[in-house]
Parts: structure tokens; C-alpha cells; sequence
């Protein structure tokens, strides 16, 4: 099958076996790859109700047709779940060189089931498929297990590898990649070490059979062009995604102090400018990437080395913590990846966790001494490990904040900052219609890269509550997350503006079958939707209730910044819901309709 590895390898931790199945051609055309694989795998096999942590629940790994081939942008994978942290759908793309490999080894996908009886890590080299003793490896970091592997089979293994956040059941653990890349959201590191794997090493030597080799090489080198003749391509490759802090920052977006305001008045130590000038050693990028958006940086107050921070890092571990300082942020950052915890989670746990401190719903007797006030980097520090460790205070913090804001009540759960359980992304959202309304129907939580809509608000009017911004985020949640299904990443369309249209000859070239962008768009529809259908199996009562923002961003005004007394009242929440329901063809509670279900082909799917 042109395009596809050809194969999706299981692995039954229960009883040690591994098989591999044929990909079925007609799954291929349907749902194409990454995460609509994923989401696939997901409904048809894992059963209703399953617990997250249980021998039922599976964690699905699968490429897209544009992973590891010389197309710019395609080093991405999709790893898909039951999340532990949300009890619903969970999906994190990791970029790197992972994927690559996988697609190189002959695979198209890899569903780890049941439960290993010890620590094992997944060795995969072309056809070999082993499950190796990983004892020696457990409890240690990730950096130090990826360069164990790195020197023990050669650099061109490629390696996945949770730290202790999985291990010891942090609800959102991530799993590390390429010293720095991460998968990040949902608790899919947390299911990885649950399953008591370890790592998953890789590496391949076969081809990936392409349909059309000449249109495939000129369709390739037609998107590389683009790229590096894009207006933007020197200032991206410059600072990345650091390049949004200040912006952030200006229009009133940066999330500070637990996002009680959007503009933060230390916020220059963390631009990155600043981090350029202060740590940046070098740039570094995915599998065939010519916009390197990855900073390797040396943090020299604490002597240390790692990739990033990323904008993510620095709004919620830096300006959302009150720290102003660019080298705590990216030792903080450091410290994260290498015990295996999501920077974005973990930084909105500390956060709430120093709002309640700071409120007194916390004392020193349940912080264990530590100082909880906001800009207190010390205590961030010793918060991650003891996050990552689920001791003290960290065992609660590690359950995320709605669960934690529901033992600690008092109130604290109206400024815990999540949508369906997962902690916000770092986008302030009181006064950004679109961009909110986008966090509440993210199909994993209150995520940003589904779709990223706060330009739009800038562009049309923040405060408008109109069709049309509804309609854009649509749109954008059906298209943006395409570059998911086919495994390519999206910031060279966002970032470098490069035209959507010069994807097609590489896909058909690639596959030897013609889709339009009109085509993909219905299948981001259909996913849309599946992932949706998730949500209303698994979560009984499951509805409008479930999309609604934290209360901070229609109840309190920022006192200072950009967006100073501004907010998105609640009334204007509701028409958004109302007018997405009704654009999505859902209910009035947020379930897809059985007609809506029915045109998209999706009846299979019910029950």
C-alpha cells in the first residue's frame, strides 16, 4: 500500500507477545493515519467504562503518510489513549525523529495492551520485535535512559522514555523523545509506565513505497522552497515559538499569576529575546525541518543543558508562577522533562497551588514548609520533584487541578483553569472570544493546538459573540489537527504562512490517491466527531456542563495589563456553546445528532 509502512505491530505486555497485522486499507482511507488511527483503535477496541490504568485501556502509536518522508515538517507521531487525568479522550503529537524510524521499520502503528508483570523496554530493529528486562532502568531519569540507549545500540535508534512522573501515576506524565521533545498532554506517559514500559527503542532500514517517486520528489522540494523563501523564515528559525511571549504579552494573552490577568509586569525577563541573548546556544529541528524552531540552551546559573523552554514553558512556568527570570524557567523546564511531567499541567498545578497558599486555603503544615507565594522559584523546583514523586504536597498537585480543587474546596475550584479536566494552555482568554470558545470544545481539554483562533479575535473584534468567529474555530478544528492524521507538523503553514495547497501533489504523489483539501476537511469532521462520541460513551452525563471555562474568565475582570476590567461574560459562554452546537449539529447539550452521525458515516461507531 503506497504511502504505509504496512504494518501494525501489537504488543500483548500481559503474556510477552508481539504479532503484527496487515493495515487495512479501507481504515487508511478513512481515517488516513496519526490520530485518526488512533482515534479508530480507540473506540472499536478499547471497551466502554475501562479504566485508564487498567489491563483494558491501550496505548495506540501511529504514524501519518507524511512521516519520515522529505517533506518539511514530517517528524510527527500521535499518541492516543483513555487519559488518566480527564477520564476521556486523550491525544499528543511528539515531533523529533521517532516517527521516522517507525515508519522505516515497517510500521504504520503500535498498540501496547494489557500490562507487563515487570519494567520492559520495547526493542524494535526492522523486523526484530523484542520485549528486553528494563529493571536497571527503572526510576531513573529520562535523559540519562536516552543516552543509556544512545550508547548501548547507536544513534540511530530512536528512543520514547517516560521518567518517574509515569512510573509513580502523575495523571499527566509525558513521554520524552530526542532529549526534548515531548508527548505531551492527556497522561499518555502516565498509561506508558502504568503498562510498566519503560522506553521504546526503534530503528528501520526499509523503505516506505511511494506511488509516484519524480511527483513526489518536485512536490517536496516545491514545499521546501516555500519555506525558505517565507517573509518570516529568519525571525522563526531565530526564536521559535518564544517569538509569542512578547506578543502575548502586549495583547493582554500571557497567562499570569494562576491567569488572574493576561499581561505580566516582569514579563521582559522571559521574552525571548531575552532567552536568545541570555542562554540560546544553538537551533534545533524535527526530521526534515528547514525552520529549526527548537532552542538548545545552556542555563548557566545552574550549569546545566536543555532544549527550550518553548512559549508553553515560559507562560506557565514563568509569568503564570510570577517568575521573571528566563534561566529558572528553563531549569524548571529541565527538571520537568527529565522526571517525565507535562510543563503546561504541572505549571497550572503549582500556580493553583500557590493561589490557595497565598489565600490561606494552604498552609505551611500541608506545603511541608515550603513558601508558596508566586515568583518563588525554589519552591517550583522542589514542587516538580515532589510532583513527579506524589509525595507531600505533590500527591495531590499530581491528580491535576480539578481533581485537587475538588479535595481542597473552599472555593478553589472556581480559579482551578481547566476545561474537562485538563489544565489550560497558555492563552488568557477573558476577553478573547474565540479563543476561548476553542479551549471549550477542545476534543482533549482546554487545549490550544486544535485550534488557535486568539489572531482572529485580534482581527474581527475580541469581545464579538457572532457566527462567524464560531464558524472560523470550526474550521480550524477540522483542519488544523489534519496535520496530525497525515503526521506532518503545522507550524509552517501558521508560522511561515505556506499555502495548504502544496501539501496535495506531495500526498497524492506519495499515496497514489487524489484528495482535495475539501476531501480532508470532511475526514477532520468525521474525527471531530468520533473523538466527541468518545467523550458522551465514556463520561456518563457527559455535556454543555463538561465545556464550560473556569469561572475566572467571565467572573473576574485583570485588574492590569492589556485587558484590564475586561471580560467575557457568561451569558456570552452560553450563546458561543449554543451557536457551535448548532453549527457542529449537535444537540442542545453537546451530543452530535443521529443525522449529523449518520451523514458523516459514523453509525458503525455508536453503541
Amino acid at each position: 500500500m503506497n504511502g504505509y509502512g504496512g504494518h501494525i505491530l501489537r504488543v500483548d505486555l500481559t503474556n510477552g507477545m508481539t504479532s503484527k497485522e496487515s493495515t487495512p486499507p479501507q481504515v487508511a482511507r478513512d481515517f488516513i493515519g496519526g490520530r485518526g488511527f488512533g482515534i479508530y483503535y480507540l473506540l472499536r477496541e478499547v471497551p466502554r467504562h475501562a479504566d485508564p490504568l487498567g489491563p483494558q485501556n491501550k496505548l495506540i502509536i501511529s504514524s501519518g503518510p507524511i512521516s519520515g518522508m522529505l517533506i518539511p515538517g514530517g517528524g510527527k507521531c500521535d499518541w492516543t489513549t483513555k487519559s488518566p487525568l480527564t477520564g476521556g479522550y486523550a491525544s499528543a503529537s511528539m515531533g523529533g525523529h521517532f516517527t521516522a524510524e517507525l515508519r522505516y521499520a515497517g510500521l504504520d502503528s503500535i498498540i501496547l495492551e494489557g500490562i507487563s508483570p515487570k519494567p520492559v523496554y520495547l526493542f524494535i530493529d526492522d523486523d526484530k520485535v523484542e520485549l528486553r528486562d528494563a529493571a536497571g532502568l527503572w526510576g531513573k531519569g529520562t535523559f540519562e535512559v536516552e543516552k543509556h540507549f544512545k550508547e548501548k545500540l547507536g544513534e540511530e535508534f530512536q528512543v520514547a522514555v517516560i521518567g518517574p512522573g509515569g512510573e509513580n501515576g502523575v495523571s499527566y506524565a509525558c513521554i520524552n523523545h530526542d532529549f526534548g521533545r515531548q508527548a505531551g498532554r492527556g497522561g499518555v506517559g502516565t498509561v506508558m509506565g502504568n503498562k510498566k514500559v519503560k522506553a521504546i527503542v526503534v530503528h528501520g532500514t526499509k523503505s516506505v513505497p511511494v506511488a509516484d517517486v519524480d511527483a513526489y520528489r518536485a512536490a517536496g522540494k516545491a514545499i521546501f522552497k516555500a519555506c525558505k523563501e517565507a517573509e518570516g523564515l529568519k525571525e522563526w528559525t531565530r526564536y521559535g515559538t518564544t517569538i509569542v511571549t512578547s506578543w502575548c504579552d502586549e495583547v493582554g494573552a500571557l497567562p499570569t499569576r494562576n491567569f488572574s490577568a493576561g499581561s505580566f509586569d516582569k514579563a521582559k525577563g522571559i521574552y525571548g529575546q531575552t532567552m536568545r541573548e541570555k542562554i540560546v546556544i544553538t537551533d534545533k529541528g524535527c526530521f526534515g525541518c528547514p525552520c529549526p524552531c527548537g532552542k538548545y540552551s545552556h542555563v548557566r546559573k545552574y550549569n546545566t543543558y536543555v532544549e527550550g523552554p518553548e512559549y508553553e514553558t515560559i507562560g506557565l512556568m514563568g509569568s503564570n508562577l510570577g517568575i521573571d527570570d528566563i534561566e529558572a524557567v528553563a531549569q524548571a523546564n529541565l527538571l520537568a522533562d527529565d522526571l517525565g511531567i507535562d510543563t503546561i499541567s504541572a505549571g497550572n498545578a503549582i500556580a493553583w497551588a500557590m493561589e490557595c497558599y497565598e489565600k490561606g486555603l494552604l498552609t505551611g503544615k500541608d506545603t511541608g514548609g515550603l513558601e508558596l507565594k508566586f515568583g518563588n522559584v525554589e519552591a517550583t523546583f522542589k514542587l516538580i520533584e515532589l510532583i513527579a514523586r506524589r509525595e507531600g504536597l505533590g500527591a495531590l498537585l499530581a491528580e491535576g487541578v480539578k481533581r485537587a480543587s475538588q479535595k481542597v474546596g473552599r472555593g478553589s475550584e472556581r480559579f482551578a483553569i481547566q476545561v474537562k479536566g485538563m489544565e489550560q494552555s497558555a492563552y488568557a482568554t477573558h476577553n478573547a472570544t474565540a479563543m476561548l470558545l476553542a479551549y471549550m470544545t477542545c476534543d482533549v481539554g482546554a487545549h490550544h493546538n486544535r485550534s488557535w483562533a486568539i489572531t482572529y479575535d485580534l482581527q474581527v473584534g475580541r469581545e464579538k459573540v457572532v457566527p462567524e468567529k464560531v464558524a472560523r474555530v470550526i474550521w480550524l478544528q477540522n483542519f488544523r489537527p489534519m496535520f496530525d492524521v497525515l503526521g506532518g507538523c503545522r507550524l509552517q503553514w501558521v508560522e511561515l504562512g505556506i499555502d495548504r495547497n502544496l501539501y496535495m501533489p506531495a500526498l497524492e504523489a506519495i499515496t497514489g490517491v487524489k484528495r482535495t483539501w475539501e476531501d480532508l476537511d470532511k475526514v477532520g469532521e468525521r474525527i471531530w466527531n468520533l473523538t466527541r462520541m468518545y467523550w458522551v460513551r465514556e463520561i456518563e452525563g457527559f455535556g454543555r456542563e463538561w465545556d464550560l471555562p473556569s469561572p475566572r474568565f467571565y467572573e473576574e475582570p485583570p485588574t492590569s495589563g492589556a485587558t484590564k476590567g475586561q471580560i467575557t461574560k457568561f451569558e456570552d459562554v452560553q450563546k458561543l456553546l449554543d451557536m457551535y452546537y448548532e453549527q457542529r449539529g449537535w444537540t442542545s447539550d453537546g451530543l452530535p445528532k443521529p443525522e449529523t452521525i449518520d451523514s458523516l458515516g459514523l453509525r458503525a461507531f455508536v453503541g
